[in-house]
């Protein structure tokens, strides 16, 4: 603690305040408050990058921790479609298969370990917190009780990179929600939020980087050059027709993860100098039957492969961020069970978890994200693709093809 500013006016004081602790007695005052400023200037210069924020917060899906929260975790999720609980029966054996738990909450709380140690690093003393959409701990309570530490200005890091309603603009409305509930209470807060980072290099370079070792892995064992197969999360085609901005074409969903396809492929090809096939797939497919949803599926496309002649296989997950259940169940368990079945050899590829150079980028993200809050025009640097998604969201971007809720972090 700062020692305290002599009050001149107080009777046991000669005139004038003391110099502060560590300063010779007899120094001219100017002297002294010149130093108590530079002192003030270095209390505060870790919080500098971050600023004007007062936190960051990591926002994530969320997910069951024991077996008695994995249905009331699955009602959260699909609250106002009408799904019976019968249908969620089925969906939550996933998650009794791992014991009632998903690993995701765990990963968030490395992911943050990892995000404070390089702001560490930076010497950023931004407090770093958590929130989750679907299990606790809950965005609202997160952000109601660091308002009551004084804190009202916070920016979101999303774990979800790509742009569509259920990877982005779901996200925004609860925030918007959230935001609403605090301001009902009294207690108003404002939250800002990084832009989508599919192509920014932390998330895309890192993803290339590992789909690169796994394929030399593969060729130095096997002699032969994998097929790359990369997967994300399926989504309605009438999602993904509406995905990106409202004037837009739509189709920026799919459109993301066929350019960073295309782009790792390329660069694999470069870095090995070896022709290498390199292809988009989906997985996670729910809803009715009836309902459109993003091909080919996962599973479909490796039985596919193993009648091409196809035996070995590179799968990379570059639609998540970690390996939650969308990894461990649908690919870890379900798609190594159908390459065993078909003959073919997989290698999974790790997701970006808390690799350094991810979480590097997070933190360039946060940094690039408070420069413009502070009116500066930082670099945006992206990859693939020349143009970085905008930080504040487009009028109509996404829309939620249900009903229409506010969304905060855009323009609309």
């Amino acid at each position: 603690m700062s020692e305290p500013i002599a009050d001149p006016t107080d009777p046991g004081q000669e005139g004038t305040a003391p110099p502060p602790a560590g300063m010779p007695q007899g120094q001219p005052r100017e002297t002294a408050e010149t130093l108590a400023e530079l002192e003030e200037e270095v209390a505060h210069a870790g919080t500098g990058e971050a600023d004007p924020y007062d936190a960051v917060v990591l926002v994530s899906f969320g997910g069951p921790e024991a077996p008695e929260e994995v249905m009331p975790f699955l009602r959260r999720v699909t609250r106002g479609r009408g799904i019976p609980d019968e249908r969620l029966e089925d969906v939550a054996e996933h998650y009794h298969a791992f014991g009632g738990k998903s690993p995701i909450n765990d990963q968030n709380r490395a992911l943050l370990a990892a995000l404070g140690e390089e702001f560490a690093r930076r010497d950023i003393s931004t407090p770093l917190l958590w929130g989750n959409r679907n299990s606790e701990p809950f965005l609202t309570d997160t952000l109601r009780a660091a308002a009551g530490e004084g804190m009202t200005r916070f920016l979101a890091v999303t774990t979800s990179a790509y742009s569509s309603y259920s990877s982005c603009r779901q996200y925004r409305e609860d925030i918007a929600e959230s935001i609403a509930e605090l301001t009902e209470e009294g207690t108003p807060v404002r939250v800002d939020k990084v832009r989508q980072y599919w192509n920014h290099p932390g998330f895309a370079s890192t993803n290339a980087r590992l789909v690169t070792e796994a394929a030399r892995q593969v060729r130095d064992r096997t002699g032969v050059l994998p097929r790359l197969v990369f997967v994300t999360h399926s989504i309605p085609n009438a999602m993904d027709d509406t995905s990106g901005p409202g004037d837009g074409e739509g189709n920026v969903y799919s459109a993301q993860h066929e350019a960073l396809t295309r782009a790792i492929t390329e660069e694999i090809r470069a870095t090995l100098g070896e022709d290498v096939v390199g292809e988009l797939t989906y997985c996670s497919r729910s809803g009715p039957p009836t309902q459109p949803w993003l091909e080919p599926d996962i599973n479909d496309r490796l039985r596919e492969l193993a009648g091409e002649g196809v035996q070995q296989v590179v799968l990379a997950p570059i639609g998540f961020v970690s390996d939650h259940m969308e990894v461990i169940f649908d690919l870890d368990t379900e798609a190594q069970e159908t390459a065993a079945e078909v003959g073919i050899q997989v290698l999974r590829v790790p997701t970006v978890g808390i690799d350094p150079q991810f979480v590097s980028g997070l933190v360039d993200l946060v940094v690039e994200r408070a420069a413009e809050a502070r009116g500066e025009s930082p670099e945006r640097p992206s990859w693939p693709v020349a143009q970085p998604w905008p930080s504040v969201c487009a009028p109509g971007c996404c829309p939620n093809l249900r009903v229409a809720k506010p969304a905060a972090c855009g323009a609309d």
